[in-house]
């Protein structure tokens, strides 16, 4: 169920908002693992504020902005249809990358580094595991504000790629690029612990990353 409603939201705004004109409500999925699981690189009062306060929140903003798009459509209102689509962008996208950020994450104990083909491809681009981690800090620091860094598939040269994107707005797969791994860099997601030393947070995640099911996406991801 949440792969379908994924699925759906990583289209862009307009389609999402057509594909979910009778759709049913989104919810909050359960994590995988405990608030303090991933102690202590993040400790369990970011974990629970960020699970059930803002991902809660994203789920709130697209089921009401879903509601008043299912009845704009229904009257014929095509003006405030389109009035809709950056709540259905920004609510459906932050959990659409929650969704998926809860997945990519371990607690550090099960932590266990990139193999197979994602291991190839990592060091196919980049030379080594080091040299992404150096290149998608970088990126991910220089991110301006709040948004998110992304290793993505890219679909069109069948190549590994770091991007970025703003606020909550998801990878698109009409640029070709398939989310690999996605760290958040919104200040909510680290500043309880880390205030605002974005690097430190950066440096630490990759203690948790869960690289198996960033396996699994790869091996999704080039099997289509």
């Amino acid at each position: 169920m949440l792969r379908a409603q994924a699925s759906r939201l990583a289209r862009p705004a307009l389609l999402f908002a057509r594909d979910m004109a009778s759709a049913t409500q989104l919810n909050l999925p359960d994590l995988p693992y405990d608030y303090g699981a991933l102690e202590p690189v993040i400790i369990g009062e970011i974990m629970e504020l960020h699970h059930k306060k803002h991902h809660q929140a994203y789920v709130n903003g697209a089921n009401t902005a879903l509601e008043q798009y299912q009845e704009a459509q229904h009257k014929g209102d095509v003006s405030k249809m389109i009035a809709l689509q950056p709540a259905l962008k920004f609510n459906g996208g932050g959990h659409l990358n929650h969704s998926m950020f809860w997945q990519m994450l371990c607690p550090p104990k099960e932590y266990e580094p990139p193999a197979g083909a994602l291991e190839q491809a990592i060091e196919a681009e980049f030379g080594a595991l080091e040299a992404l981690q150096k290149q998608f800090n970088a990126k991910a620091a220089g991110v301006q504000g709040s948004g998110w860094c992304w290793l993505a598939f890219n679909s069109e040269v069948k190549n590994l790629v770091i991007a970025t994107t703003a606020n909550q707005d998801p990878l698109q797969p009409t640029t070709g690029l398939i989310p690999v791994l996605g760290v958040d860099v919104w200040e909510h997601a680290y500043y309880l612990q880390y205030k605002n030393v974005r690097p430190d947070y950066l440096k630490k995640i990759w203690e948790v990353v869960n690289w198996k099911e960033c396996g699994r996406r790869y091996q999704e991801a080039i099997g289509k």
